[in-house]
């Protein structure tokens, strides 16, 4: 994990690097993403917490409400509000980074497309996308590499 990604809020008081590439990347159309980002989907980046460096600033975690009743925390810069990611289930040892908050992000593409059930009928897929109506089974979707990565995680997490 040699890459390195420099990431940024709107107005540049938080700023971060994160240390390798995400070990899976999500493109959620759910209405709460929907709402949350004021747009059609967001697009996070789940990795190890340790791999995320803050440089400048300091994200305040913003707590929203789930229809599962597990806690999802949205990372945020006090002054801008950009959402930086988050922390979905109270697992601080792992992260889902928005990709778009990273400068050189544009070569990280979803692995899944997840909630399709609710994407805005505009919005077009790839052909070879991985779609789900819901979520879906890490086992037998992720590789297993990333397998690898998430279990390791929660491993050293305790």
């Amino acid at each position: 994990m040699s890459d390195i990604y420099n990431g940024q809020c709107f107005c540049g008081q938080v700023r971060f690097r994160m240390h390798g590439k995400p070990m899976f990347i999500h493109c959620c159309h759910c209405t709460d993403c929907q709402r949350q980002t004021g747009s059609a989907f967001a697009l996070n980046g789940m990795i190890e917490t340790e791999c995320l460096e803050i440089t400048d600033g300091e994200p305040v975690a913003t707590r929203m409400r789930t229809d599962s009743g597990y806690p999802h925390d949205i990372y945020r810069c006090d002054t801008c509000q950009t959402a930086l990611w988050s922390d979905y289930g109270g697992r601080p040892w792992l992260r889902f980074v928005r990709i778009t908050t990273l400068a050189d992000g544009g070569d990280l593409v979803p692995d899944v497309h997840i909630y399709t059930r609710s994407k805005l009928p505009w919005v077009g897929l790839p052909a070879n996308a991985q779609t789900f109506d819901g979520y879906y089974d890490a086992k037998t979707v992720w590789p297993p590499e990333a397998m690898a990565r998430l279990k390791a995680a929660r491993a050293k997490a305790g």
